[in-house]
């Protein structure tokens, strides 16, 4: 029996491409979602690019805290070109094809910075504990070199648990289906269903990678948290208590949004009936988060809001004969 299973093994045809099922499902909302989209993705890079801009060129943002803020914007800018530009074309042309390279590489870029996400966001939490908690040691312990060597720990981290994750992906054989019930590749959700390998060990070892890269810098995040608030609880007027929490209210709600619904995704069953709730689920941390987060950090902070007004000016200035 066995000799025969193999054969019939063999005889299975190897997948070339895969189908992003996407949003199919809704053929008459296709066309409202694109203009949806378009109009978020191009927001979400104008957003996130100015950030950027503004970090660079304004010399009062050239702190540890805004060189956070800039690793962070520029890796929204990446996130949403790595899924938007693709699900935008699949709901333009209703073709959801994807040949099974360019499958694998968004999945080990959407891997590597959803994983320096959050190892970047518990070093701007860390900035902000030595920020309130220590404000008179803190332009000592938190140094340019310091906040380099932070962020390059972060983009390091992300880009060791892709490369495992893919390589470890593409061990595994593809034989059919090949749809993928999502609007890009995360294959690890449905790699049960498509691979006609034996995926317990690739599944396992998928959990135990997501632990040990996201579990410690949401502790950290966490619990540099409560140092903070037990510190500003400490304060004794109401108008210092209201202005250091202010510093990094911008920060606890990014860390919110995108902690709370990236554990609501992979902590929800794996069960085909689930697909759509996930699939929602998902666009709160790939699409609304990198939309949302200029938003917070420039609507709720000044020096940002400063920084753009001088920027204005220069262009103003610039252009004017």
């Amino acid at each position: 029996m066995q000799p025969m299973a193999n054969e019939d093994w063999h005889n299975q045809t190897t997948v070339v491409e895969f189908i992003l099922l996407g949003f199919g499902d809704l053929p008459k909302l296709q066309s409202l979602l694109f203009l949806l989209f378009l109009m978020t993705y191009l927001a979400t890079m104008a957003g996130n690019l100015l950030i950027v801009l503004l970090v660079i060129t304004d010399e009062q943002l050239h702190t540890p805290m805004y060189f956070f803020l800039g690793n962070l914007s520029f890796l929204e800018s990446c996130y949403s070109s790595t899924i938007l530009p693709k699900m935008l074309a699949g709901l333009l042309t209703g073709d959801g094809s994807i040949s099974v390279k360019a499958c694998f590489t968004q999945f080990f870029i959407f891997s590597c910075l959803g994983g320096a996400e959050c190892y970047l966001l518990s070093m701007m939490s860390y900035d902000r504990y030595l920020a309130i908690c220590k404000p008179l040691h803190y332009a000592i312990l938190m140094n340019g070199r310091l906040s380099f060597q932070l962020a390059a720990i972060s983009w390091i981290s992300g880009v060791l648990v892709s490369t495992t994750l893919t390589v470890k992906i593409s061990w595994l054989s593809f034989c059919g289906p090949n749809e993928i019930d999502h609007y890009f590749c995360d294959i690890s959700s449905d790699i049960r269903y498509i691979s006609c390998s034996d995926t317990c060990l690739f599944e396992l070892s998928g959990l135990i990678f997501a632990c040990a890269f996201t579990l410690p810098p949401f502790l950290f995040t966490l619990l540099s948290y409560v140092f903070i608030i037990v510190s500003v609880l400490r304060i004794p007027s109401t108008t210092g208590r209201r202005k250091a929490f202010s510093t990094c209210s911008s920060h606890l709600t990014v860390v919110a949004l995108y902690y709370g619904t990236l554990m609501l995704v992979y902590m929800v069953p794996r069960s085909k009936n689930l697909r759509d709730v996930k699939k929602v689920l998902s666009l709160f941390y790939t699409v609304l988060t990198p939309l949302v987060n200029p938003l917070i950090y420039s609507l709720r902070n000044m020096e940002v809001k400063e920084a753009m007004r001088r920027g204005c000016k220069r262009l103003l200035i610039y252009m004017t004969p």
